[in-house]
């Protein structure tokens, strides 16, 4: 993309951006929630369309001269059904906690009770946490994994239900490296007379792809975010079957939750939705799943402990007890190394969220950037032998050297 006129006009920013894209250039990405797009999402949120104030939805807008921008609306609805198989959708949501929004406004009152997973169990803060507009708006009750098997047991989620009696559960995860049963759920919301809210936002790509079982036509409202495995922009979208939920989630959008959309990001959910339709984006997710079973056994082949002995997705949730190091120790240390990710709590966590005892490590943008099987156990071993060796600088230097090499193989955005 061409950022000559910036460089002339705010050296400042154009320069904190060549530093980003340095960075990102620099390391490898393993933050389970980020991806790469592809340089035609961002021309088009770098495009006049933001310019354009929409208010309202197509055919139906508050403002004049909405003509052009509704296409580009029509197409992102239209595309994102035919992906997913959904007969209603929104595309207006900025984030996935602000699809959660729109999901929860339409479905219940302040003070209406919603069964989530819990955050440190592998849940997101929009599925109830007490810090959260989920946990502070709504009555929250939560639900976690079991502590010996590290995977949802349906029938203690069951129990939870029949003695809670939630207006909603909420099924999703933000760091679960297994494949979540929406039809169980389902059956639990049913036998209680919930309603089923599903959040796919790490999973969106797997779903599109076939690689997890859709909660389209199971859930009664599923929502998502366009950024993690699905390679879009940042933002958000509402899916429903039910043509007068569809309607709900319109009006707690807006106006009830946003004003005008983001029409350039709009814009770029329909390049992403159009790019996930093609038979390519089906292969890469066969890679992403492929390259995250390979992290994992080259993590614990190192030595390290993946929380419930695996993965089904494109995540993998490291227990580093093994190593004797917390999940920030081990974000710094493979920061240093050219290996980027995030600490995280893990079930049965003994220490404060800020330290964590753990590490999420994910497939999809390396995977983006072209890494293959052999690549990913490799990058498993070394993630290891360097939580084991981070004092050692001699292993670490060798390391970063190692992983430079592998850098060099696989150029990002060389037409920037």
């Amino acid at each position: 993309m061409d950022f000559s006129n910036l460089h002339k006009t705010d050296p400042e920013i154009a320069s904190a951006i060549d530093q980003e894209l340095q960075r990102q250039r620099d390391s490898i990405e393993l933050i389970a929630s980020e991806n790469f797009t592809s340089p035609s999402v961002m021309e088009a949120m770098g495009s006049v369309l933001t310019n354009k104030y929409a208010e309202g939805y197509p055919g139906k807008r508050y403002y004049g001269g909405c003509e052009k921008v509704d296409i580009v609306e029509n197409l992102a609805i239209d595309r994102v059904c035919k992906l997913y198989g959904s007969k209603f959708a929104n595309v207006q949501a900025h984030s996935g906690s602000g699809a959660n929004m729109s999901a929860y406004m339409a479905l219940l009152q302040p003070g209406d009770k919603i069964l989530g997973m819990a955050l440190d169990n592998g849940g997101h803060l929009s599925h109830g946490a007490k810090v959260s507009f989920s946990g502070k708006v709504y009555h929250s009750v939560s639900y976690g994994v079991d502590p010996q098997t590290e995977r949802i047991n349906m029938d203690d989620v069951a129990a939870i239900a029949e003695r809670e009696k939630p207006q909603v559960i909420v099924a999703g995860a933000s760091a679960y490296p297994r494949t979540i049963d929406f039809e169980a759920f389902a059956e639990v919301a049913k036998s209680v007379g919930a309603y089923l809210v599903v959040d796919m936002a790490h999973i969106a790509g797997l779903v599109a792809a076939g690689y997890h079982p859709t909660p389209v036509g199971v859930a009664d409202i599923v929502t998502s975010t366009t950024h993690k495995s699905l390679r879009g922009p940042r933002g958000g979208f509402v899916l429903t079957n039910d043509e007068e939920l569809a309607k709900k989630i319109d009006k707690a959008t807006f106006p009830g939750l946003q004003g005008g959309p983001l029409m350039h990001v709009i814009a770029g959910k329909a390049v992403a939705f159009g790019e996930a339709l093609q038979p390519s984006f089906k292969e890469y997710i066969g890679r992403v799943v492929e390259n995250a079973a390979q992290l994992g056994k080259g993590m614990t082949d190192g030595g390290l402990r993946l929380v419930s002995g695996g993965t089904d997705n494109h995540l993998c949730l490291v227990d580093l007890t093994p190593a004797n190091v917390t999940g920030k120790e081990a974000e710094e240390v493979l920061g240093t190394v050219g290996i980027t990710c995030n600490k995280n709590t893990i079930p049965n966590e003994k220490q404060k969220a800020s330290i964590a005892s753990g590490v999420r490590i994910g497939s999809p943008a390396m995977t983006t950037r072209g890494f293959n099987a052999e690549e990913s156990y490799r990058i498993g071993q070394l993630i290891a032998q360097t939580v084991f060796n981070k004092d050692d600088q001699e292993v670490l230097d060798r390391i970063h050297g190692e992983i430079n090499d592998m850098l060099a193989k696989h150029p990002l955005y060389p037409e920037l």
